[in-house]
């Protein structure tokens, strides 16, 4: 009997995409022995950004993050990553430092996810994070345009495999692949393995990503990733009750702890409520999406900043204007941090009153290929006026300026820690990291959703104008005082 494997979202990219990441340690920590219990093949955990997030948004130490849920689930290895390519602001010696840093905190696969296949950038990332000990898996990153064929992505894959990629995952970032393009895109993706194990990624935007897991499980694909019912679909990835249920209705074999799950899923159901956070729910197919390609968190937050100004109305205007250059640009993949390049230089023109008036430097040079080959070209009139531009001419020749470890801990101090070096130098905001290493460790002290008496008293406990606390069901009279 062939069986089928889960890889668990529901601590990274579930709540960054239903809850815009607002999920802390505390909140995941009482949970993890239990998430040990249910079987997952490994669970995504981090991304490099998220780091960065974990700092500003959360006033969290993210590598504590990492170092006590990695000790909670001795089982279940941690997957940590995302974009590795150097866009100019990380030098490559940082990159390869952190991958031997968060391997050392615990994190056992990595995710490496290039927004333009770029090989170049691709052999670099597996070479550090091989020479750390870590397994790599590599993002074949889909996007809908006449560009990304089948035969593109076989060409890429061919290219991962020979780079020495030990696992590559199908990314469809922007949910748009449907059941008769998986089947294709896979036959021809498989083709090319030689072995390595593929597996799939996708978000439920259009709600036909359940369907592509089913297709593709029947094509080879072993590992599907998923999140529990609270935090999957709408923009998230599918549940794994459906694809748990429907995988074996196909004849698959799944090893979960359905009774681990189930605690699992109640635990996060009960912070979702708790924190009046929204629960994922299936999505109505919207066409359009395979347009503008812009993935869930960034809709969310267009259209609550423009709810905010009293222009919620004009949200199709604005994402008429991302397809449109996302045309003009050679179709770039709507995937981070792309897509917020196209994004920013969407709302440019469309408030300046004339297009591309005003040009980002990332889309410049993107346009004159810095970040890597483009699928396409530009087209011409639009490539004829970004050239014209002084600051084009200015960053024709640009290259990502790269400095040693040595020089930089020079700069920021070294007597640092290898862990806070890190956190200084990828951090944007140093104010907050000194709040968050002030602040010294935190504790993982949230009720457990799974367990609705123990979380009662363990909330009733913390009222401070409560001089005891008496429970009463059928069997069981206790008092606290």
């Amino acid at each position: 009997m062939k069986k089928a494997y889960f890889v668990d979202t529901s601590l990274r990219d579930g709540p960054q995409s239903l809850w815009n990441g607002r999920i802390t340690t505390a909140m995941m920590l009482p949970i993890a022995p239990v998430i040990d219990q249910v079987g997952f093949e490994a669970l995504d955990f981090m991304a490099l950004i998220s780091m960065d997030w974990c700092v500003r948004n959360l006033g969290e130490n993210p590598w504590q993050r990492i170092r006590l849920m990695a000790q909670a689930m001795p089982n279940t290895p941690l997957i940590v990553g995302g974009v590795l390519r150097n866009f100019g602001n990380v030098p490559d010696s940082v990159t390869e430092y952190w991958t031997l840093k968060i391997a050392e905190a615990g994190a056992r696969r990595i995710r490496i996810n290039d927004p333009c296949h770029d090989l170049g950038q691709i052999k670099k990332a597996i070479r550090w994070s091989q020479a750390a000990g870590l397994t790599t898996m590599v993002a074949l990153i889909f996007s809908h345009s006449p560009a990304h064929t089948d035969e593109y992505y076989a060409r890429k894959a061919r290219q991962m495999v020979l780079a020495g990629a030990e696992r590559i995952f199908i990314k469809d970032v922007d949910g748009l692949l449907t059941p008769e393009r998986t089947r294709s895109l896979i036959t021809a993706v498989a083709s090319q393995m030689q072995g390595i194990p593929l597996e799939i990624h996708g978000h439920c935007t259009t709600g036909l990503e359940p369907l592509c897991y089913l297709e593709a499980l029947k094509l080879g694909v072993e590992t599907v990733h998923t999140a529990v019912a609270p935090l999957a679909n709408g923009p998230s990835q599918p549940s794994v009750d459906n694809i748990l249920r429907n995988a074996r209705m196909m004849g698959f074999s799944c090893d979960l702890n359905e009774k681990a799950l189930a605690e699992m899923t109640d635990h996060f159901r009960y912070i979702a409520q708790r924190e009046g956070f929204a629960l994922g729910a299936p999505v109505e197919f919207d066409l359009f999406q395979y347009e503008h390609q812009l993935p869930g968190g960034m809709m969310s937050n267009y259209q609550t900043e423009l709810a905010k100004r009293g222009l919620a109305d004009k949200l199709a205007e604005l994402l008429q204007e991302i397809a449109l250059i996302r045309r003009e640009l050679g179709y770039p993949i709507m995937v981070t941090p792309l897509s917020q390049y196209v994004g920013a230089q969407a709302i440019l023109n469309f408030t300046l009153g004339e297009r591309y008036k005003i040009v980002t430097d990332e889309i410049i040079k993107y346009t004159l290929g810095h970040f890597g080959e483009l699928a396409a070209p530009v087209e011409k009139q639009v490539m004829d006026r970004i050239k014209k531009l002084p600051r084009a001419k200015e960053l024709a020749n640009w290259q990502p300026r790269e400095r040693s470890l040595a020089e930089l801990r020079r700069e920021f101090g070294p007597e640092l820690s290898g862990e806070e070096f890190l956190l200084r130098v990828l951090s944007s905001n140093q104010e907050a990291v000194d709040r968050v290493l002030a602040r010294g460790p935190q504790g993982g002290q949230y009720p457990r959703g799974d367990k609705p008496v123990l979380a009662l008293i363990q909330e009733l406990t913390t009222q401070s104008d409560a001089t005891y606390v008496h429970i009463e069901k059928e069997g069981l009279s206790l008092t606290l005082s």
